[in-house]
């Protein structure tokens, strides 16, 4: 029983109303409770669930366990009735009904699964949920029409899906650099098959497309200068049109740039304290999970905003078809797009650990992450040191900050302490790096007075100065 009281308290945490999830406090339809099965049981197919569920026993707009009396074992037409649904259910599905004594409330929850193969009828009807309403399925052509699409095909995935028409003659040179740089080695001949680049039919799929020199899909981080999107937008900054491997290593290295170390002199002894604008590591971590995870079908790029206060970092999608908000809180990731996981695992980009959102959480707390049906938003607040209890305007922070270099800055100049012959090729090899982010750590670093570039730029050398 303990299994179903964790499906119970899932589903309660849920913030939304889903196609293949209702709750009802008390309602009893002999028929209309039929085509609910029909419409969750059809609905759970359409978002690549197992089953669907409807709960009874429990308050549709609060959540409020109230408890129930609905009975699926009294007579109806001299049979029980829940053989009397599942009589007249087309193809039979193999519904349970589950009671679960739950704060002291009688809950009873039916577990329907997802419609395989065929549709699921009622009395020779198709249903579906579209919102909180329960509607024929006839009555939505475009909803049948992906309906049966998934249910000869399967899910859609960005493994399974072709890439647009407009896709389909696509090159791999930055992939190949990118794999380099990390130290594995991609072989031409198999390459496309290793990393399940096309679909069964041979054309190209949308992973192939995101990962292809031609990736034609835009990342922009707005900067907005207030704390809201009512505000002046400042600038853009265009990180996308790229495979999605540089677009992300760009946002990081830009996240690197602006995490200002602050001079902390209050309450100062010995030692002043350097505060990071916001905690890097757990910025990281969300960056990583919303390229990881993203929605990549739609063709867009998860959405990077700052404003003068926090980092809002959403992807499309929401959570992984079977990861619940327990389990996503805990660390027991379930990837939305599993290949592109494991190619992030094999560049070591990643790890398998599940220690992204926990480590989130723990920075910034559980209500930093907001999960929503079709999307999920990280925010990263800002740590700004105050001054005589009034906060420093974002303008006036880099008059207060001494310059201290990053860790990316502090392997640049090691490397060339060991070999001012270096070049910028070798730098983004040790580094992994992208040529813009070495160049844009060198140009810093000569004009903070740290390095010196000594002759011309093919025939020259790096002089450590300080």
């Amino acid at each position: 029983m303990d299994k179903y009281i964790d499906i119970l308290e899932n589903l309660l945490s849920l913030r939304d109303e889903y196609e293949w999830l209702d709750f009802k406090e008390n309602w009893f339809s002999k028929d209309e409770i039929g085509e609910y099965i029909s419409a969750i049981s059809n609905g759970a197919a359409l978002c690549g669930k197992e089953n669907g569920f409807i709960v009874w026993g429990i308050n549709d707009s609060t959540k409020k366990v109230i408890g129930t009396n609905i009975n699926f074992d009294k007579d109806i037409d001299h049979e029980p009735y829940k053989h009397y649904l599942a009589r007249n259910l087309k193809p039979s599905i193999a519904f349970e009904v589950i009671e679960i004594n739950y704060h002291n409330e009688r809950v009873v929850m039916l577990i329907i699964p997802a419609a395989k193969s065929v549709k699921t009828k009622y009395k020779d009807s198709e249903y579906i949920r579209i919102g909180s309403s329960k509607e024929k399925l006839s009555k939505f052509p475009e909803w049948e029409i992906k309906l049966n699409n998934i249910l000869i095909n399967g899910f859609p995935t960005i493994v399974n899906t072709p890439a647009p028409d407009y896709a389909q003659e696509l090159t791999f040179e930055k992939l190949f650099i990118y794999y380099g740089a990390k130290g594995v080695i991609l072989r031409n001949d198999t390459f496309e098959k290793t990393l399940k680049l096309k679909t069964k039919d041979g054309l190209y799929n949308v992973m192939a497309y995101i990962l292809s020199d031609q990736n034609n899909i835009p990342l922009r981080v707005s900067i907005f200068s207030g704390k809201d999107k009512s505000a002046p937008l400042f600038s853009v900054k265009e990180f996308g049109n790229n495979c999605i491997l540089y677009s992300m290593e760009k946002v990081l290295e830009y996240g690197d740039a602006i995490n200002i170390i602050q001079a902390d002199e209050r309450n100062r002894i010995s030692d002043r304290k350097d505060v990071p604008l916001f905690n890097y590591d757990a910025f990281r971590e969300a960056i990583l999970n919303a390229f990881i995870h993203n929605k990549w079908l739609t063709l867009n790029a998860p959405a990077i905003c700052i404003f003068t206060d926090r980092i809002e970092i959403l992807s499309h999608g929401g959570l992984a078809i079977d990861q619940d908000e327990k389990g996503f809180y805990s660390g027991a990731s379930l990837p939305v797009n599993e290949i592109l996981a494991s190619i992030f695992l094999q560049l070591r980009i990643s790890e398998r650990s599940g220690r992204g959102v926990p480590k989130i959480v723990s920075c910034y707390g559980k209500d930093s992450i907001k999960i929503e049906k079709n999307r999920v938003t990280v925010t990263i607040p800002f740590n700004k040191i105050s001054v005589n209890n009034f906060e420093m305007a974002p303008d006036k922070v880099s008059d207060k900050v001494s310059f201290k270099m990053n860790k990316s800055q502090k392997s640049i100049m090691s490397l060339i302490r060991d070999n001012p012959n270096i070049t910028i090729n070798q730098i983004m090899i040790h580094t992994g790096l992208s040529e813009p982010g070495v160049k844009k750590n060198l140009k810093l670093l000569k004009d903070k007075g740290y390095i010196e570039r000594i002759g011309a730029n093919k025939n020259g050398y790096w002089k450590v100065v300080k």
